[in-house]
């Protein structure tokens, strides 16, 4: 008697799962070197980053302590609806999207221009010089950091109101005025990374073929011209690639560098997601009500890294996925 094609599907279906979980396996033990040595990140990830999310509940509950997380009586979206009323909302999505976009804007586009002119130059000594010197910046501690912008900055002995005061200006407290923070956070963050974030791009860079150099200088095009039609296209996936990374973290201001230049005088624009979390939640014991605020933010990044990443796809770009 003829099988049926449905049992016929189901029946090579079903012989197909052992033969697939068999390569799966040969192809594990064929590998086991670069297995083990991706172990630690997925091991660091599950522990850190995914295990965590059992505790993102406690958003949607009122939470006790003494009972748990299961424990806790459920309230749904309250504590979302309390921080979208509250006074200090908008005021921390300002602060808080004004830093990221600020720091996209300035800067993203400073290591790809670092990096453009260090694969110009021919003298490789001064290469490696520059290179050396705008990296280290990037090894300095937060704290180390922000103690030097306050010593620089000082209006009493910081060289720059030194330099003001010698042009016949008058001293300025940057550290304490509002409109000068997110200038400080954002220049002194592009001055510590640029150097660092160069490097991945210096990597595109030397990827490009010499060939395409060589056509080009045939055809008479000029050292600007071979940057913009040659190196330039040459690292557009990369830069797509950053890009949307970055979008991705606009509202993912960081905590320790703000909060280390942060005072009562400059709160107005300082005060940030990340702050207001560590106040109400470790300072306030409001656990639930931090929660709730940190997973609203996680949320709008992702949805800034999705849309993002569409946008790439639609415009024929590089993307994520």
């Amino acid at each position: 008697m003829n099988k049926s094609p449905e049992l016929t599907s189901v029946h090579q279906a079903g012989s197909t799962d052992p033969n697939r979980r068999k390569r799966l396996l040969m192809a594990i033990r064929k590998n086991w070197d670069l297995y083990l040595l991706i172990a630690p990140v997925l091991i660091y990830f599950i522990v850190f980053h995914y295990y965590p999310m059992y505790g993102v509940q406690i958003a949607f509950k009122d939470f006790i302590a003494t009972k748990g997380i299961w424990g806790s009586p459920w309230v749904g979206f309250e504590h979302f609806q309390r921080f979208f009323d509250s006074y200090f909302f908008w005021r921390l999505i300002k602060n808080t999207l004004g830093i990221g976009l600020y720091e996209l804007v300035v800067g993203f586009p400073i290591p790809i221009l670092l990096a453009l002119m260090l694969n110009e130059v021919r003298i490789k000594v001064f290469q490696r010089f520059v290179q050396t010197v705008t990296y280290a910046p990037h090894f300095l501690s937060t704290v180390v950091l922000v103690g030097m912008v306050t010593m620089f900055l000082s209006p009493s002995s910081g060289i720059i109101n030194q330099m003001i005061a010698w042009f016949g200006g008058e001293p300025i407290s940057f550290m304490t005025e509002p409109g000068w923070f997110k200038s400080i956070y954002v220049f002194s963050g592009v001055w510590q990374q640029m150097g660092w974030s160069s490097i991945i791009y210096l990597a595109a860079l030397s990827a490009i073929d010499p060939q395409l150099h060589e056509a080009a200088k045939v055809d008479g095009a000029s050292r600007l011209r071979r940057i913009w039609h040659v190196n330039l296209p040459g690292i557009r996936p990369t830069i797509m690639i950053l890009l949307i990374l970055n979008v991705g973290t606009i509202m993912g201001v960081g905590f320790e560098k703000v909060f280390l230049m942060q005072n009562s005088l400059n709160m107005e624009s300082s005060d940030v997601i990340a702050t207001h979390v560590y106040r109400s939640g470790i300072l306030g014991a409001q656990y639930s009500f931090s929660a709730a605020v940190g997973l609203f933010n996680s949320i709008v990044n992702f949805i800034l890294l999705v849309t993002v990443n569409q946008m790439a796809k639609s415009m024929k770009q590089t993307s994520l996925w």
